[in-house]
Formats: C-alpha cells, sequence, structure tokens
C-alpha cells in the first residue's frame, strides 16, 4: 500500500497534521479517530500501554481490526500483559507486540543488572523508543493516549501532531479529556482496563519504575518517583 507520506511528501504531511490539529481541536475522539482512518487507512494504528483500552475501544469503531501496538518490555506487570490478552480477546482489534531486541538477562549482561535503577533512560530507550520506532515503520501516523490534564508536561498535547522524531502523523484523540471523561466512558461501554488503577496506580508502566500514588498527586508522580524524569521518551 502506498503511504501518504510516499505520495505527498513529508513537508505536505506535516503540514496535513498542523493543519488537522487546529481543525479538529474541538472535535470530539469519535471524529478525530474517524478522520484518521479516512486519510492513512491501513498505515494509521494505536498504541497502548494497556493502562486501560479506551483509544483501543473508540478507534475500533472508526476502523475495525486497527492495529493496536503493544510495547513488551519484559518489566511489565501481570496485570499488565492480562489486560493486552483480554484486548485482544473480546475486541475487534488487531494486536502487535513489540520487544526490545535484547531479552532482560540479555541486557543485564550487556549492561549490568537493574539499568532501570542505575541509568532508566538508557533503559527505556533500549526497551521502549527503539522498539516503538522500528515498529512504526510500517505506518504514516499513530495514536496515543496522551491527556492534557495528566501531568503539566502533557498541558500543550495537540490533538493532532506533527512527530518530529518520528516523522508521523502523531494522534491524541482523548488529548482534552479529563480523568472523569474517562472513567465515564469506561462505565458507559464497559472497556477493560488495567487491574492496577483500582490498587493505588493512576498511571501504570514498567513494575520497577511505578508505585501507587499519593493523595493530591498527579496521575504521572508514581512514575519513576525521586527522579527528575517524568517521561519514558516516547513522548518528549
Amino acid at each position: 500500500m502506498t503511504s501518504v507520506q510516499e505520495e505527498h511528501g513529508t513537508d505536505e504531511l506535516k503540514a496535513l497534521a498542523e493543519q488537522a490539529g487546529r481543525e479538529l481541536e474541538d472535535a470530539s475522539a469519535p471524529e478525530i479517530l474517524r478522520w484518521a482512518a479516512r486519510t492513512f487507512g491501513r498505515r494509521f494504528c494505536v498504541t497502548s500501554s494497556m493502562e486501560d483500552a479506551v483509544v483501543a475501544h473508540l478507534a475500533s469503531r472508526a476502523m475495525p481490526g486497527v492495529d493496536v501496538v503493544f510495547l513488551d518490555t519484559g518489566y511489565h506487570f501481570p496485570e499488565t500483559i492480562g489486560t493486552r490478552d483480554a484486548v485482544e480477546a473480546v475486541m475487534d482489534v488487531n494486536v502487535i507486540t513489540l520487544t526490545p531486541r535484547r531479552t532482560v538477562a540479555e541486557q543485564d549482561a550487556e549492561h549490568g543488572p537493574k539499568l532501570h535503577d542505575r541509568d532508566p533512560d538508557l533503559c527505556c530507550a533500549l526497551r521502549k523508543v527503539q522498539p516503538l520506532e522500528e515498529g512504526l515503520t510500517g505506518y504514516d501516523a499513530w495514536a496515543t493516549g496522551l491527556r492534557r490534564d495528566e501531568s503539566p508536561t502533557r498541558a500543550g498535547t495537540p490533538v493532532v501532531g506533527w512527530d518530529e522524531k518520528r516523522r508521523k502523523v502523531k494522534v491524541s484523540p482523548i488529548a482534552r479529556w479529563t480523568q472523569d471523561d474517562v472513567d465515564a466512558y469506561v462505565a458507559e461501554h464497559g472497556v477493560l482496563t488495567n487491574p492496577l488503577l483500582t490498587d493505588g496506580y493512576a498511571s501504570v508502566g514498567c513494575a520497577p519504575c511505578t508505585r501507587r500514588v499519593l493523595e493530591g498527586e498527579d496521575a504521572r508522580a508514581g512514575r519513576w518517583a525521586g527522579r527528575a524524569k517524568t517521561e519514558c521518551g516516547l513522548h518528549g
């Protein structure tokens, strides 16, 4: 299938993303995803950390059988893997699991054990950023579950923008949603969520680098707690 980027060029694709970001700012999440499905077809995918399946559920309605890309870092909670398996079993999506080039044991042999404690940026680069960049090569656009209310670093997230690092269109259909909006959608549609969300975790990442949040903390406070690090590198 000819990609939009091959047909129109990177500059035109970037301009398309920026225009869509302006025009769709007030559009609903389903409208944004229908635009992405019409524009990119099978060159569009959803990425999911399996914290919940809200965006995957929304996208499956706009494009049944949509690819849902999941990064299996080797450090996930069992509940996260279980959520992935459940999504694959009950939703009209095609789950694609990406893995790093090296297993955890191979990484430990090369860099020493518990790299996530000593150099979390390198660990994220090896186990998240690199696999995703390789896994997205067949797509022109990808959707995320980023929301502006999650943390100050995400407050400016556009509903459609340009991912300069990967030279792709980045769609964040629920960027304007609040946690209340997410909860209401989950309740209305019976959407699968990670069981850890009812056990004190507001944001679910790799087990060694994720803790429960305290009252009054933002949703991302439990990620890399005690460090200046706030993002894994996939979105920053």
